[in-house]
């Protein structure tokens, strides 16, 4: 930045420069209880715990993948500017599950009703192979519900191991589950 008689300044820190956080792509939603009533909530505790939600989709009701139930799910995606680490993100994303009456989880493709889940999408272009966490997802490029809100944020997000845009993966994308895009109540 240049001042008036040319001098450079140096760039002043804020509480909203963003230049060092990371970009954290976050799969939200569930299909026990009042699912758009909770992620209205969850947006504030995910600013206060993990950083700035810098973008929302609209929510989308499907009916449940990888399992029968009678419930419907309703899902959502943000974009979350983090400082945290990917396992600190996941600490804090599985808290707030607990905290909203998740007790388990699902595992090795078993799934089930739940009042909330979060998925850690990806997190800038990071491949990452924990006994915790995969990044991106493996199955994201699978699902629409989760591909479709992504699309609304960051159409522009490129997968780092298939090399394509979150757009060219919702056109290939063979899910056959419909979405039902719902109205946002609020949005940060």
């Amino acid at each position: 930045m240049e001042t008036a008689t040319g001098n450079a300044r140096p760039p002043r820190q804020t509480a909203c420069d963003t230049a060092d956080m990371h970009k954290l792509l976050l799969s939200v939603g569930g299909n026990l209880g009042d699912i758009p009533r909770r992620l209205d909530e969850l947006w504030p505790q995910l600013e206060a715990k993990m950083g700035k939600v810098a973008r929302v989709s609209p929510y989308y009701r499907s009916r449940p993948w990888g399992f029968q139930s009678a419930h419907d799910f309703v899902n959502a995606a943000a974009l979350v500017l983090t400082r945290l680490e990917p396992l600190e993100a996941l600490r804090i994303a599985q808290e707030l599950e607990k905290a909203a009456g998740r007790h388990t989880k699902s595992a090795d493709g078993h799934y089930q009703d739940r009042p909330l889940d979060i998925d850690l999408i990806a997190y800038d272009d990071l491949v990452l192979q924990h006994d915790r966490l995969s990044l991106p997802h493996p199955l994201l490029h699978r699902r629409r519900f989760v591909l479709q809100p992504i699309c609304d944020i960051c159409p522009e997000w490129v997968h780092p191991l298939l090399h394509r845009d979150a757009q060219s993966l919702l056109q290939a994308c063979d899910d056959p589950g419909e979405l039902t895009r719902i109205p946002l109540k609020t949005n940060p």
